[in-house]
């Protein structure tokens, strides 16, 4: 477990270290906590000095104010000396069956378009027919180690990136929606070590991801969304995507699933991404 910091541990006797930990990151203070969480100012001085433990309820109705992911409360809850609440099976176990023949059901009506299911570090977990057939029009994707991680896919010199129209522009606002879509807005350490071999690839810069790159983009000023373009036979494909994450999470696996849907952006790109997918089976 993790506590969204890698200087941070949480032993029994470390609540109030824990919580001082998440209120800096929020940005909230005592006064502001209490008022949100229905707490006493009071009480939560005493908590983080370690004059007072919270029951239970109380520990979860500060975690809720401050949103603390489940993953992360339950290392709250072990620091108070109470069991973790959040089961923290994997995405695939028997009691995720539900949330995974549900994600099984929306990859297969996203077709004939791409669609991915990703864990909170964009390892990609189950894809549609669309999506296998989509990349290996580009690259052999058998060629490529499991699990397969969308942001190396497209990071790597030897990936997508060669096909990746305004390339730069796209790896800046990608490293931009790791900090953005973290789970709860925790760059956890293995967040932080995939944004190190993100930033470890040739004529990456350090730099881009303290910039603002959501700017609009010159080829599509009127778009509502910035579109990804994909070169093939020399000519442009572009597409937006959308993405879902599943209501009211009560499983640590099931806070941190995305599904992320790929969409033509124009009339052409539909066209032709039909017929691009449709003439693979032959050209291989």
């Amino acid at each position: 477990m993790n506590s969204g910091d890698p200087d941070i541990k949480a032993p029994p006797n470390e609540l109030g270290v824990l919580l001082r930990h998440w209120r800096d990151m929020r940005g909230t203070s005592q006064l502001d906590l209490s008022f949100n969480a229905g707490v006493s100012q009071r009480h939560i001085s005493f908590i983080e000095s370690g004059r007072s433990v919270p029951s239970r309820q109380m520990l979860m109705d500060i975690a809720q104010a401050l949103d603390i992911p489940l993953r992360e409360r339950n290392t709250l809850l072990l620091a108070a000396g109470y069991a973790p609440m959040y089961s923290e099976a994997s995405w695939n176990s028997r009691e995720m069956q539900s949330v995974t023949n549900a994600l099984g059901r929306i990859l297969r009506q996203h077709e004939p378009f791409p669609a991915v299911v990703m864990d909170r570090y964009w390892n990609v977990l189950m894809t549609n027919e669309s999506a296998q057939r989509f990349f290996n029009c580009f690259v052999d994707m058998a060629a490529r180690k499991e699990p397969r991680n969308m942001l190396h896919l497209l990071f790597d010199p030897d990936g997508m990136r060669p096909f990746v129209a305004d390339w730069e522009g796209v790896a800046k606002s990608l490293i931009q929606r790791v900090y953005r879509e973290s789970v709860g807005r925790v760059i956890d350490d293995q967040t932080r070590q995939l944004l190190a071999a993100l930033l470890a690839y040739p004529d990456v810069q350090g730099g881009w991801k303290a910039q603002n790159v959501l700017s609009a983009s010159s080829s599509a000023p009127t778009m509502p969304v910035i579109p990804i373009g994909f070169v093939k036979d020399d000519k442009v494909l572009n597409y937006f995507s959308m993405v879902t994450s599943v209501g009211t999470p009560q499983s640590v696996a099931a806070q941190e699933l995305r599904i992320e849907c790929m969409f033509p952006a124009d009339d052409e790109t539909e066209v032709r991404h039909l017929e691009m997918i449709k003439k693979l089976p032959d050209e291989r």
